[in-house]
């Protein structure tokens, strides 16, 4: 290839190069032409729009803005005086309290933002409207946790129980740590911290340990068949007597139970204040054994009489 023939294809590369910069400048220029164009004319129908509307518009968002700040101090008013009305009210316990100044508040507030949407012009019909098909779908999507709520406001209605009380319910034993509308928190004798959905708990029976305040002892002593049954009876009485947490009224019931079959039965049943039911429970058993052992009544052994008859 000779010098004239380089020559040429730089010369023709150049131009081409020179070329295709001209066309892609012109399209960018006209690119950017018509953005400016366009956003010229939005700038217009923008000023145009503040010009005709500007001022109602200001005026809708001061009053939107006014309504939820006003309406805001008037919820809160009317929540505090409900919940005072409801403090009142001794069958009324702190948990359904809560729900239904949540309700109202929940309530006043998504009024205040509808009248707001109102005021700023927007439709809030069709709002209105889906917000009911959504609560319906919810409804089914959520049916459990619903019926959870449900029973968590019959529990607050009924107040079956209260916090600190020991109980049996759903299944589970225990002490009421926590109760709120969807569940109930029970710690268990060996430290297990249980959660039971209300449903469970209201769709079951309740076994209140601590409502009544007293909680009967019931424990049991087995003497022999040779013993006077009511010098026993009237040792046992009076080892009752001196157990810390035994209650005077009632009175401890002793009184012979059955006849077992290598023993006589004897019922011992003090009553004790709830918070006190095991160390009476315990205290009992120990102190009508240590009078038993004194007096020297027997306290025999399972047993059984074999008898061989002559071959």
């Amino acid at each position: 290839m000779n010098t004239n023939t380089v020559v040429e294809a730089t010369t023709n590369a150049a131009a081409a190069a020179a070329c295709a910069v001209q066309t892609a400048g012109a399209k960018l220029a006209d690119t950017v032409g018509k953005q400016a164009a366009e956003g010229q004319a939005f700038l217009k129908q923008a000023l145009a729009w503040l010009t005709e509307h500007g001022l109602d518009f200001a005026v809708n968002v001061l009053a939107a803005v006014l309504i939820l700040l006003v309406g805001g101090l008037v919820v809160k008013g009317i929540v505090a005086a409900v919940r005072k009305a409801l403090m009142k009210s001794r069958r009324v316990d702190e948990l359904l309290r809560t729900f239904i100044c949540s309700v109202v508040s929940k309530t006043g507030w998504a009024i205040l933002f509808i009248v707001a949407l109102g005021r700023l012009g927007v439709d809030v019909g069709p709002l209105v409207a889906s917000l009911g098909v959504t609560g319906v779908v919810l409804g089914f999507a959520f049916k459990e946790s619903l019926g959870s709520l449900a029973s968590g406001l019959m529990i607050a209605l009924n107040h079956p129980f209260k916090v600190g009380d020991y109980v049996i319910t759903g299944g589970v034993e225990g002490a009421v740590t926590e109760l709120n509308m969807m569940a109930t928190v029970l710690a268990t004798a060996d430290n297990k911290k249980v959660t039971v959905p209300n449903a469970a708990v209201w769709g079951s029976a309740i076994t209140n340990f601590s409502a009544l305040g007293k909680r009967r002892v019931d424990t049991v002593v087995a003497v022999a068949y040779g013993t006077d049954l009511t010098k026993a009876v009237d040792v046992a009485r009076t080892a009752l007597q001196k157990v810390p947490g035994v209650l005077a009224d009632p009175a401890p019931a002793v009184a012979v139970g059955s006849l077992g079959d290598s023993a006589v039965i004897i019922n011992v049943r003090p009553w004790a204040a709830c918070a006190d039911y095991w160390a009476v429970f315990s205290g009992a058993q120990q102190a009508v054994k240590e009078a038993f052992e004194r007096e020297g009544i027997t306290i025999p052994f399972p047993q059984v009489n074999v008898h061989m008859a002559n071959s």
